[in-house]
């Protein structure tokens, strides 16, 4: 009788490690589960991430090497830029060293130059390597606060005023993400008000807002971005062997600068002039940009992606203007050169076709594709 009392719990031992085994597996499986079967280093870093606004990245991965590699990281997302990017790796290298104020922002940058040249990339590089991702990027276009009654809108309404307790577009961007780069697009467009609003953000490094709560800022970098000199710059460089150095570049802009922003505040802040892209760069550029898409075809479908040398010479002669620098490229591939890959892909996955590789080309400046 012991013995089958015994034997009945063995089995029912083995049968609860059975099921236990099921749940472990069916939890594992579960990519997005409610609750966790162990509490481990990275499901707390998760949690203190929610909780304080401080990006899992920067809890996770080994920041000092990536902030030492920081301009070498940037380069492979902005090219032709070398020189802006490592000034910004020096500051912020500087300022993760702790050997700038430390009440201030982490960097404060102008980075001026034509459109489509890489300054907007910079930023969401920087948020990427710095923060851990570029969702930690609070983007403000700053041309739509052109007129003066709009300006508070940044900090939020004082009591007695419609919107207040509502925060403002800054400084509630900066309370829900004290670790994060700050883009303010377009700075030239912005009333010349603004520039006042920033002075002590510049060199305290903390604001009120409408409420009258300090806003800290000196876990941010802020990046802003303008047109200014775009006319002086084109025309300086349409001679490579005339072209001045950054330094005589930075000089040239100062009357545009000035026209523009207070010397005050440009005493502040890092100006860094960028560079019109030469055709070696936006050879460069075009790599790149095809590189994504063939890591987003290998990733989702399987298949190998190639394209022509004259590919990338047409793209380089036909698709640019200074106007738009190298967006027009991606607007390009986006709006001309996807549709015709997405419909044979989706013809394909529908008939249950295989795709092995797809071989781009262009003939009389029309994308030629071809599926094996």
């Amino acid at each position: 009788m012991l013995q089958t009392l015994v034997a009945a719990e063995s089995e029912d031992e083995q049968s609860d490690k059975s099921q236990l085994q099921g749940i472990k597996q069916t939890l594992g499986e579960n990519s997005d589960p409610m609750v966790f079967l162990e509490v481990d280093e990275v499901l707390v870093a998760e949690v203190i991430s929610d909780w304080t606004g401080i990006p899992l990245g920067r809890m996770q991965s080994d920041e000092i090497e990536s902030i030492l590699t920081l301009d070498t990281r940037m380069k492979g997302r902005v090219v032709g830029q070398d020189h802006a990017l490592e000034l910004i790796s020096k500051v912020v290298q500087t300022a993760r060293a702790q050997l700038s104020d430390e009440r201030k922002p982490n960097g404060v940058f102008l980075l001026t130059g034509p459109s489509g040249v890489g300054k907007t990339e910079s930023a969401l590089a920087l948020a990427e390597q710095v923060y851990g991702s570029e969702d930690n990027v609070t983007v403000i276009n700053m041309s739509e606060f052109k007129e003066e009654h709009k300006v508070s809108l940044l900090l939020g309404s004082p009591p007695g005023y419609v919107g207040f307790g509502e925060g403002g577009i800054l400084t509630e961007a900066v309370r829900r993400k004290p670790y994060s780069v700050i883009l303010l697009d377009e700075m030239e467009k912005a009333h010349p008000g603004v520039q006042d609003i920033f002075y002590q953000v510049f060199d305290k490094g903390t604001i009120k807002d409408g409420e009258g709560r300090d806003i800290d800022f000196k876990n941010t970098i802020i990046i802003m971005t303008s047109n200014v000199g775009t006319d002086t710059t084109i025309e300086l460089f349409e001679d490579e062997e005339t072209a001045p150095s950054i330094e005589g570049l930075k000089k040239a802009l100062q009357d545009d600068l000035l026209e523009v922003f207070k010397p005050a505040f440009l005493g502040r802040i890092n100006v860094i002039p960028y560079l019109p892209l030469s055709p070696e760069v936006l050879t460069s550029i075009i790599h790149l940009q095809l590189g994504r898409i063939a890591k987003r075809i290998q990733e989702h479908h399987g298949a190998r992606f190639e394209y022509s040398d004259e590919l990338v010479s047409y793209l380089n002669a036909h698709c640019f203007d200074n106007n738009s620098g190298a967006r027009a490229i991606q607007n390009n591939l986006q709006n001309v050169l996807l549709p015709i890959l997405s419909a044979e892909i989706l013809s394909r996955l529908a008939a249950k076709s295989c795709i092995n590789n797809i071989l781009v080309n262009i003939e009389n400046g029309t994308y030629q594709v071809n599926f094996d």
